[in-house]
């Protein structure tokens, strides 16, 4: 008898993933891995992302380490090259790797600006680049998964930067969908809300290294009191969607920017 959630996994399938040494990547790879996927991780974090795949193999799960700068085209080629030498195709990209950034305009300097375009938006275009490049040559298609940001959503001082990144890469979704559809190369965005992940502590953290744990609380706190659930998304609530994304469940579904922000911008 067919299991209702039989659509929601991934045996056989093969996935590569960017930023998966920690936050959603990394939560991302060990929900791809508990529903059977081949991994492919990559993370500019050797160590980090090592550790990710290590965890998954002991688990009894598949998956290889990388380390992946997201802004240099060859890594991301190397990413799905090595899931095409393991194992003859590539079923899944998850574009999931990229940095915050809080700064006001008139603040803004220009290697910020160009640090901000290179991993935000030329990392995810490789990505994209890569794998549809790969999926157009297979006949089973393929889903190709970006992360923007609910921050493109709404205006709001310092976020200009990052929500310009992460609107391109929104606009660079519905774009590379259309040129994949014929082929049935799904690609889809996700557009998180506040979410809890490593990045949340380093707008309170010294140049030493030090967290100021009363800020961090004030910080959780008031994200939590912008949303009108009052809470604030984990990793693990984004991942689910990339899964759904990911899956044959979401066969129908491309070109789509799916939001998981608890409805925060509807209060902005």
């Amino acid at each position: 008898m067919t299991d209702v959630l039989d659509p929601f996994r991934l045996d056989g399938k093969v996935a590569v993933l960017t930023g998966a040494g920690s936050g959603i990547g990394k939560a991302t790879a060990e929900l791809f891995a508990s529903v059977g996927a081949s991994l492919i991780l990559g993370d500019i974090d050797e160590v980090a992302v090592t550790a990710t795949a290590d965890a998954i193999t002991a688990a009894g799960g598949a998956a290889v380490a990388l380390r992946c700068d997201i802004t240099q085209k060859a890594d991301n080629e190397a990413l799905v090259g090595r899931a095409v030498a393991d194992h003859g195709r590539l079923d899944v990209m998850g574009n999931i790797a990229g940095v915050p950034h809080n700064r006001m305009i008139a603040d803004v300097t220009e290697e910020e600006l160009d640090r901000m375009l290179a991993i935000n938006l030329k990392g995810p275009f490789f990505g994209v680049q890569a794998a549809l490049g790969q999926m157009l040559t297979q006949e089973a298609g393929g889903s190709i998964i970006n992360v923007a940001s609910s921050g493109m959503d709404f205006a709001a001082p310092t976020l200009a930067v990052y929500a310009m990144t992460k609107a391109a890469v929104a606009s660079l979704g519905r774009t590379a969908a259309i040129e994949g559809a014929h082929k049935r190369v799904r690609v889809n965005t996700i557009a998180p809300g506040a979410t809890v992940t490593a990045f949340t502590e380093v707008s309170v953290t010294d140049e030493d290294g030090n967290i100021n744990a009363e800020a961090l609380d004030g910080k959780i706190k008031m994200l939590t009191g912008a949303s009108p659930m009052q809470m604030i998304g984990e990793a693990e609530d984004q991942a689910n969607l990339i899964l759904y994304l990911a899956s044959d469940a979401s066969r129908f579904a491309t070109g789509q920017i799916w939001r998981c922000n608890g409805g925060a911008p509807m209060v902005w």
